[in-house]
């Protein structure tokens, strides 16, 4: 009989293409993976894996199976979160990724507030780029994601939480009238310091300006906004600044220098996305209202600020 033992085992060895890294992921020996396997094709009668020197891959049925295995197995732990969450709100183990350009900045600010008010919840925090995410979602491997909407997948449900707006972050040196509000497709483009690719907050500072990914422009290949901000700081160039990143990127450094857009104020809308047919709703509403919270109470406190230093 098939079991889901074999179909969790030969998922990670679908993803992994590799017996050492599959096994080590499953916590079981190397042998006592490469038997399971060797059941799982007995089982159903037909090869699923081409073994090679150093690495496996799939069959043509292999690549088929291993959709299937994926999609039984989130069908397993959503039928195990429904019967868990049945009796309270955010509890027990609960999986939320976050795209880099927000955890820094809400992550600390949310997490007391999550602790305190759901106790029984254990949280487990996966950040990384929106691309593994989605993936990592859509196979289970994570509940629930924070990152910027929209999302273009029939299998994923998202709710919008809070507009993030862009502001131009330049060397306090640079001179501009106090009161001017440039448009983002004015800026000088080759001046402008961007985040790797495969971070959407370079794709969206793209987009605002007007560029394509083919532009000419400054190459540093900075993986983080801080280091972005300690650039613009010291000189080297310009970049756009989320507002809920400003506390913590910005903060007093009288080294740079914060404007607003002209209107419409570029922004980016932050949600939280789940899977379809999660039956962990409720956990997740519960889980945006406290963000919702946060985040506006962390813009608030940006606009004040400004309206302070004004």
């Amino acid at each position: 009989m098939i079991t889901l033992r074999h179909l969790r085992y030969f998922e990670a060895l679908s993803r992994h293409r590799h017996f050492r890294r599959a096994a080590e992921e499953c916590s079981v020996t190397q042998p006592a993976l490469s038997m399971q396997m060797q059941e799982f094709e007995a089982l159903l009668g037909t090869v699923l894996i081409e073994r090679r020197r150093g690495d496996v891959q799939l069959t043509e049925m292999g690549h088929e199976v291993a959709r299937r295995a994926r999609e039984i197995l989130v069908a397993a732990r959503d039928l195990m979160e429904y019967a868990r969450t049945r009796q309270e709100v955010l509890s027990g183990p609960l999986q939320l990724g976050i795209i880099p350009s927000i955890a820094p900045y809400v992550l600390p600010r949310i997490l007391p507030e999550i602790t305190e008010a759901y106790p029984a919840l254990s949280l487990n925090i996966r950040e990384t780029l929106t691309a593994q995410l989605l993936d990592e979602l859509v196979a289970g491997r994570v509940d629930v994601v924070l990152m910027s909407l929209p999302i273009d997948h029939p299998d994923i449900d998202a709710v919008p939480l809070f507009d993030d707006n862009f502001l131009l972050a330049m060397p306090a040196t640079e001179d501009m009238p106090a009161h001017q509000r440039p448009q983002p497709e004015a800026l000088d483009l080759k001046r402008l310091l961007l985040l790797e690719e495969g971070h959407c907050l370079r794709e969206q500072a793209l987009t605002f300006c007007g560029m394509s990914g083919t532009t000419q422009r400054q190459q540093f290949g900075a993986s983080s906004l801080a280091t972005i901000v300690q650039l613009v700081a010291n000189g080297y160039g310009l970049t756009l600044v989320p507002e809920i990143a400003v506390p913590v990127e910005v903060g007093q450094d009288a080294r740079i220098r914060l404007v607003r857009f002209a209107d419409p104020e570029p922004y980016r809308t932050i949600g939280l996305a789940w899977r379809r047919n999660s039956s962990r709703r409720r956990d997740f509403e519960a889980l945006a209202a406290i963000i919702r919270q946060v985040a506006g109470q962390i813009l608030t406190d940006v606009k004040q600020r400004e309206r302070e230093a004004a």
